[in-house]
C-alpha cells in the first residue's frame, strides 16, 4: 500500500472540505498531534496516554460496549455501570412482570444481593487496537470484485479469531475508509451483568415519541447496572458467588455543572455513518428508501400502540420492539427533510465535480461517476420492492418468523437427510419459537399483516408483484381494492397457522413434514414473497452492492490521495471513538434561540397527569414542588439542570456514552441528537449539530432523592 495513503488513514476526514469545528469521531489510538492539540485548545487537561494506553490504566478502560449496540461507562471501583435507560430497556423489561413492573415503577437495589441478573446481557472492554491492513491485503490479493466482497466478511472473521487464538479475548477486524484500511480490535467480554437501578419509564422516557430527537428535552435517560467477575477477577458466566468487578479504571463524577463554552468530550461506540456517500446515494435515500421505511413503520407503530394502550401486559410485551422501531422511524423522516432542506445532494455533486477536476490526468478515477450512475440506474427500479419486503411484509413478526423457518424447510427437503440433521434443525426452531412466542402479540400482528400486505398491493407496481399470491388472495377473499379482503386473509393466517397455535406447533415438531409446512398460510405468505424476490430481484441487489462497494473503495482511495496529509477521520462502524466539542446554545431558525440547558421548571411545565408520554410518579412531583434538590441544584439557574447540549459529533451507538469535562470527569450521558441535524449520518452541520445529554446531577438526584438509593451515591467518586 502507498505509504502516503497509509499515513493519511491514521488521522481524520470529511471528503468535501477540510474538517470543520467539532466534527469528527476519532480513533483514540490514532489521534495524531494536530487533533490532540485541538482538544487541548478546547480545554482538555489529560495527556494522550491518559486517553488511551494499552499498558497503563486510561480512560478507554472505563468505556464499554453495553449489550449489542450501546455504550456504557464504569463509574466505581466495584464495576458500577451508567448507561441510557433506552439501552437497558430490554433488560429492564425482561426483569419485569405485571406484578413487578420495573418499567412502570422503577427499581433500586439497596444492596448487592437485590441486584437482578440480566439474561443474555454482556459488556465488552477494549483491550487494544492493531493495524492489520497489510495482512488483509495479502490474504485478498488477486480476488475479483465479486469474490472480494463475498469472501471479505469471512476473511475478517477468521483473521480476528486467529489473531486472538489461545486467549480469552475476542478479536474483530473492522474495515475503514471503505476497505482501504483494516484494524483489529481485541475485546474482553463479561457475561454477568446485573440490574442495579432504573427510574420509572415516565422519567426515563419522559416525552416519549413526541420529544424524541427534539430540543428542548427533559428525559432522564439513564439506568444503572453492575458487571461481575469470578472470584479471581476473570470474565465468566453468571454465578451466584461472583464478585463485583475491580476495574482497571473508572470515571470520577463531577457535580460542578456546565456552562456555555465548557469543554465536552465523548467516548463511545458510534454505530454507523456514511459521510462519503455519493449524490446518487443521497437521491435514492430521499426519494425511495426513507419515504418507504417511514410510511411502513408509521403504520406498524400505530397498530402496536393501539394494543399497548389497552393493556399493561401488552405494553410490557411490546415495549422493547416498539421503542426500537419508533426511534428510527422519526430519525429517517427527519433525515430526509434535512438532506433536502440543506441541499446535500447539491453539495455532493459539487464535491464530485471538484474530485473529477483534480483527477483529470488520473485515468483510474475518470469514469468513476459514470460507473456509479450505471450501478444506480440498474438497481433503483427494484429498491422500493426490497424496502416493502423488509419493512413491510417481514415487518409482521409472524411472517418474519415464517421466513426464518426456511432453514428447516431446506433440511427436510434434502434427499439423503439424516435423523441427526433433522433433530438438530428441529431443536433450533423449537428454541427460536419459544423466543418468538414470548414477544408475539397476536392482535397487533394480525392488523399489521393485513395493513402491510394491502400497502404492498397498492404501492408496488403491478408488473413487479408476485402475481400468483395476489391472484390466490383475490380468488379466496374477494376484491383487493376492499381493505376487508386483507383483514379476512390476516384473520385466517392467525386462526390456522401452526406457528401461533401451540397444539399444532407441538404436533409439527414431533413429526416435522415439509408438506405440512408449505400448506401453512404464514409460511406460504413468507415463501411467496421471499422466493419471488430471490428469483427476480436478488441478483440486481447483489450486483449493485458489489459494484457500489468496489467503487466506494476506489473513490475513497482517490479522495485520500487528493487530500494528502489533511486531517481525516473514518466513518463510524461501532468501534471506539472520541469526539470533542463544547456546551453551546443554537439558533435553528429565525426568531428562535435555544438555550444550552433544560431545567426542572420545564419538566413541570410539560407534566400532564395520566398522559401516556408526560406523566410522572407522585413522589417525583412532590419532591419537585418542594424543590428538594439537595446538593444537585445549579446555583446559576437556581434550579435542577436536567439536560444540556454540546457540539460533539456522535451517532447511534453512542447512546449511553459518557460526556466528560477537560479533566475526564463525568458530567453527563449522551442520549440523542437534535432534529435540525438529522442528516448527520451523511453530512455534519457545523452550525446546527447538537448532542443531547442528561446532566449527571439530574441522574444523581433521581437515584438519591426519588429512588432513595444512597448506597449508589456513596459508591461514586465525586471530587469536591
Amino acid at each position: 500500500m502507498n505509504k502516503k495513503i497509509t499515513l493519511a488513514l491514521i488521522v481524520s476526514f470529511l471528503f468535501n472540505i477540510a474538517v470543520k469545528a467539532d466534527e469528527g469521531m476519532w480513533l483514540p489510538m490514532l489521534l495524531g498531534q494536530q487533533v490532540y492539540d485541538d482538544m487541548v485548545k478546547k480545554g482538555l487537561k489529560l495527556t494522550k496516554e491518559q486517553l488511551y494506553d494499552i499498558n497503563k490504566p486510561s480512560v478507554k478502560d472505563a468505556i464499554i460496549i453495553f449489550g449489542g449496540g450501546c455504550t456504557g461507562e464504569i463509574v466505581s471501583n466495584e464495576g458500577l455501570i451508567f448507561t441510557n435507560h433506552h439501552c437497558g430497556y430490554e433488560a429492564i423489561a425482561k426483569a419485569s412482570s405485571v406484578e413487578h413492573n420495573y418499567l412502570r415503577d422503577g427499581f433500586w437495589a439497596k444492596t448487592k444481593a437485590e441486584e437482578i441478573p440480566s439474561e443474555n446481557l454482556s459488556v465488552q472492554f477494549l483491550v487494544k487496537i492493531e493495524d492489520v491492513t497489510d495482512k488483509v491485503n495479502e490474504t485478498t490479493k488477486g480476488l475479483s470484485e465479486a469474490d472480494y466482497l463475498k469472501k471479505l466478511p469471512d476473511i475478517l472473521t477468521e483473521m480476528g479469531k486467529k489473531l486472538t487464538e489461545g486467549t480469552t479475548y475476542e478479536g474483530r477486524v473492522a474495515s475503514f475508509f471503505k476497505g482501504n484500511q483494516f484494524l483489529l480490535f481485541t475485546y474482553e467480554r463479561f457475561k454477568d451483568v446485573r440490574l442495579v437501578g432504573t427510574p420509572s419509564e415516565s422519567i426515563g422516557k419522559f416525552g416519549g415519541d413526541t420529544d424524541n430527537w427534539e430540543w428542548p428535552r427533559h428525559t432522564g435517560d439513564f439506568s444503572v447496572f453492575r458487571v461481575y467477575t469470578t472470584k479471581d477477577g476473570k470474565a465468566g458466566d453468571y454465578a451466584a458467588d461472583n464478585i463485583p468487578m475491580k476495574p482497571k479504571y473508572f470515571l470520577p463524577v463531577s457535580t460542578k455543572g456546565v456552562k456555555d463554552g465548557d469543554y465536552a468530550m465523548i467516548y463511545g461506540y458510534p454505530g454507523g455513518t456514511n459521510r462519503y456517500e455519493t449524490s446518487f446515494g443521497v437521491k435514492l435515500k430521499t426519494e425511495i428508501e426513507n419515504p418507504s421505511l417511514v410510511n411502513l413503520r408509521d403504520v406498524r407503530l400505530k397498530l402496536m400502540k393501539e394494543q399497548m394502550v389497552k393493556d399493561a401486559g401488552v405494553k410490557l410485551q411490546l415495549a422493547s420492539s416498539y421503542a426500537r422501531i419508533a426511534n428510527y422511524w422519526k430519525f429517517f423522516d427527519g433525515e430526509s427533510k434535512q438532506l433536502i432542506k440543506y441541499d446535500v445532494y447539491g453539495q455532493k455533486q459539487k464535491a464530485e465535480g471538484d474530485f473529477l477536476n483534480w483527477a483529470k490526468d488520473k485515468p483510474e478515477y475518470l469514469s468513476i461517476f459514470q460507473d456509479y450512475r450505471k450501478a444506480y440506474e440498474a438497481w433503483t427500479p427494484y429498491a422500493k420492492w426490497r424496502m416493502y419486503l423488509n419493512e413491510g411484509i417481514l415487518g409482521s413478526p409472524v411472517i418474519k418468523y415464517a421466513a426464518d423457518m426456511g432453514s428447516l424447510d431446506k433440511v427436510l427437503s434434502k434427499k439423503d437427510v439424516t435423523p441427526e440433521e433433522i433433530k438438530k434443525a428441529v431443536d433450533a426452531v423449537k428454541k427460536s419459537h419459544d423466543v418468538f412466542m414470548k414477544d408475539e402479540n397476536l392482535a397487533s400482528d394480525k392488523n399489521i399483516l393485513a395493513a402491510v400486505t394491502n400497502m404492498f398491493y397498492n404501492d408496488i407496481q403491478q408488473d413487479q408483484q408476485p402475481k400468483a399470491f395476489f391472484t390466490w388472495l383475490k380468488n379466496k377473499y374477494g376484491d383487493l381494492n376492499n381493505v376487508h379482503s386483507f383483514d379476512a386473509y390476516a384473520a385466517d393466517v392467525f386462526a390456522t397457522s401452526l406457528l401461533v397455535n401451540n397444539d399444532a406447533w407441538n404436533n409439527f415438531v414431533a413429526k416435522p413434514d415439509t408438506a405440512v409446512l408449505h400448506k401453512d398460510l404464514a409460511f406460504f405468505t413468507a415463501n411467496a414473497f421471499t422466493a419471488f424476490y430471490n428469483a427476480n430481484y436478488a441478483k440486481f441487489s447483489t450486483d449493485f452492492q458489489t459494484k457500489n462497494a468496489w467503487l466506494g473503495k476506489t473513490y475513497l482511495k482517490g479522495v485520500m490521495e487528493e487530500k494528502g496529509t489533511k486531517k481525516m477521520y473514518p466513518d463510524a462502524n461501532f468501534t471506539m471513538r472520541v469526539s470533542f466539542g463544547e456546551v453551546k446554545p443554537y439558533h435553528p431558525r429565525d426568531g428562535l434561540d435555544l438555550a444550552s440547558v433544560c431545567t426542572m421548571k420545564g419538566i413541570m411545565e410539560k407534566y400532564k397527569p395520566g398522559d401516556y408520554e408526560f406523566d410522572l410518579p407522585k413522589n417525583f412531583v412532590d419532591i419537585a414542588r418542594k424543590r428538594d434538590f439537595g446538593p444537585y441544584i445549579d446555583k446559576v439557574h437556581n434550579d435542577l439542570v436536567v439536560s444540556f447540549i454540546t457540539t460533539n459529533d456522535i451517532t447511534g451507538g453512542n447512546s449511553g456514552s459518557p460526556v466528560m469535562n477537560g479533566k475526564g470527569e463525568l458530567i453527563g450521558l449522551a442520549f440523542d441528537g437534535n432534529y435540525e441535524a438529522l442528516s448527520h449520518k451523511i453530512a455534519f452541520d457545523k452550525d446546527l449539530n447538537r448532542t443531547i445529554c442528561v446532566d449527571v446531577r439530574y441522574v444523581l438526584f433521581v437515584i438519591d432523592k426519588v429512588g432513595g438509593a444512597t448506597n449508589i451515591i456513596k459508591e461514586l467518586k465525586i471530587p469536591q
